[in-house]
């Protein structure tokens, strides 16, 4: 079942872009978070999303905002994914997929593509904003506007 509006984010751990163990407890619940799945490091879509969150990092962060992107993709890739568009925020493999069950996210296009779905949870790790499209560029706004709400 789907994590909607009102539920709180659940624990969970895995490695970070640099190979570190990431424990959510470490940021949920202490400060608003943004925490986005996305299909894939280096496609056009995903790319943009990443970019957009990246140019946009400085305005939730002055909220006292974190921003975590999460995708099935490899410690690895998402280090060469950072490097090469100098992301400033984690990036977090999720390769047996089960922090995507964990919340729920569904994959689109008959089941062919991981969903893209970004929560937005205030200091206490309630999710205040469920945002589920295939468009990747219109999670950014969203998600800045729910923080900005919410702190």
């Amino acid at each position: 079942m789907a994590l909607q509006v009102g539920d709180k984010i659940p624990h969970f751990s895995v490695k970070d872009n640099v190979g570190n163990d990431f424990n959510s407890e470490s940021i949920i619940g202490k400060k608003a978070v943004v925490i986005y799945f996305y299909p894939k490091d280096n496609t056009p879509g995903c790319t943009a999303q990443a970019c957009s969150f990246r140019d946009q990092y400085q305005d939730f962060k002055d909220l006292g905002a974190e921003v975590i992107g999460i995708s099935s993709d490899s410690v690895t890739s998402h280090e060469k994914f950072i490097q090469k568009y100098k992301l400033p925020f984690i990036l977090l493999s999720d390769s047996d997929k089960k922090i995507r069950n964990l919340f729920g996210v569904k994959t689109n296009l008959f089941g062919l593509l991981p969903g893209r779905v970004t929560y937005v949870a205030d200091q206490n790790g309630i999710i205040q904003m469920v945002f589920d499209s295939l468009s990747a560029t219109k999670h950014i706004p969203k998600a800045l506007e729910m923080i900005k709400k919410i702190v």
